[in-house]
């Protein structure tokens, strides 16, 4: 009698489990009805092969792979050119959240756009899942429980190709550095991780966003006879930098050129001749296996171009905010945000990828080579591998950045 009683316990305590959960589900809603995605991005200027209308694509690309719909309601995708200005950046973003009901902003290129963004963010509630921007401080000083750094940041960046370097010898850097916000973590990381692992800095100097003349940065870099020139800095102005180092005869004077941040579009209008050789650190590559592969030949099919480690993370990113907000029945940020950690990344662009709770999503990274023209095979045969990085040894430690967020003994 005893065990019916309790089997008979246990079962009315399963069963009002299952009524409180089917409950909770049942009452669980879509705010507005609909889900709503902003992508801010840079549409026009040296970051828009790289992003812009790229990072759209791929956005919508996973919704309507989804099937353009969650729990049953509709998925919006609005986007919008923040000109790569924090004050435009940040008006458009108020205006979403404040009357156009979005959600969620995704993408954000440009660290001095992306760091207010995501204080914006956590002031609203809302969601920001970050693939554009590089800033390591992102997940540092400046972490929010409500927002995700999920392709790249400058720490992984500098430490991957850093190592890899120095350890060969090539032990002196100079760095050619942007301004502002990313250029100076940039720097600032590698420069970490060139000493750490024994080599020096012999200098620095710094140029204005989207420059067009690298002359007098270059010759100051050629005359300090570092063995690496770093270019701490990404898009037009690290293509327009490597052309110019080149007219220089840097590389013809024995010097290495590093771009800290080079995506496959900045090497491809480059071209396989002017940039065989070169370092390149990527979170993605298009021919890596089947996945990327198919994925790739789709996005290229809408786009015109393969896709960027930005623009293919933002489809995993989406991907897995939808997964979110389908398993728990609502788009409340909180909820979604613990979903989301609480879940790992598996698909083609991470394998059992993490969401920390400063905000890092953490997953393999790659070092790569730039092929000679001879191994090519096609347009976008471009980098053969030479290392892949695990996420835990590429990403900086959760308890060395200085976010607020993370418990320390």
């Amino acid at each position: 009698m005893k065990s019916l009683a309790v089997k008979s316990l246990a079962a009315a305590l399963a069963t009002g489990l299952a009524l409180a959960v089917s409950g909770t589900a049942a009452n669980a809603q879509i705010s507005d009805d609909v889900v709503k995605i902003g992508v801010l991005t840079d549409m026009s200027s040296l970051y828009a092969d790289a992003t812009g209308k790229g990072s759209v694509a791929a956005v919508e690309m996973a919704v309507a792979d989804y099937g353009g719909k969650v729990k049953g309601k509709p998925v919006e995708v609005v986007a919008a050119d923040h000109q790569n200005k924090p004050d435009v950046g940040v008006n458009i973003a108020r205006n979403w959240y404040d009357n156009e009901k979005v959600d969620a902003i995704f993408d954000v290129p440009t660290s001095s756009v992306a760091l207010p963004i995501s204080a914006l963010t956590r002031e609203k509630n809302k969601i920001n899942i970050n693939s554009g921007g590089g800033s390591s401080d992102i997940t540092g000083p400046a972490c929010s429980p409500n927002t995700v750094h999920w392709t790249y940041d400058t720490y992984a960046l500098s430490n991957v190709a850093g190592k890899a370097m120095v350890k060969r010898g090539e032990d002196t850097w100079f760095f050619v550095t942007a301004d502002y916000a990313f250029g100076m973590a940039l720097e600032r990381d590698a420069a970490n991780v060139v000493k750490e692992n024994g080599g020096k800095v012999l200098g620095e100097v710094r140029h204005p966003l989207n420059s067009s003349d690298f002359s007098s940065f270059l010759l100051q870099a050629q005359a300090s006879k570092a063995k690496v020139v770093a270019l701490a800095n990404a898009g037009g102005d690290t293509t327009n930098a490597l052309k110019q180092a080149s007219e220089f005869g840097l590389t013809q004077g024995g010097q290495k050129m590093i771009a800290l941040l080079q995506e496959i579009t900045d090497t491809h209008a480059l071209g396989i001749k002017a940039t065989q050789g070169l370092i390149v650190t990527d979170a993605f590559y298009w021919d890596m296996n089947d996945e990327t592969r198919a994925f790739s030949k789709r996005f290229y099919d809408k786009v015109g171009h393969m896709p960027t480690m930005i623009q293919a993370g933002l489809y995993s990113a989406t991907m897995h905010y939808l997964k979110a907000i389908e398993a728990i029945g609502t788009d409340e940020a909180p909820k979604v945000m613990a979903q989301m950690r609480a879940t790992p990344v598996n698909d083609f662009f991470a394998h059992n990828g993490k969401i920390r709770i400063d905000g890092r999503m953490v997953h393999d990274m790659y070092l790569f080579e730039v092929k000679k023209p001879e191994e090519s095979k096609g347009e976008w045969d471009l980098y053969k591998l030479i290392a892949t990085v695990p996420g835990d040894e590429a990403f900086r430690p959760l308890d060395k950045g200085g976010c607020p967020l993370v418990k320390t003994n």
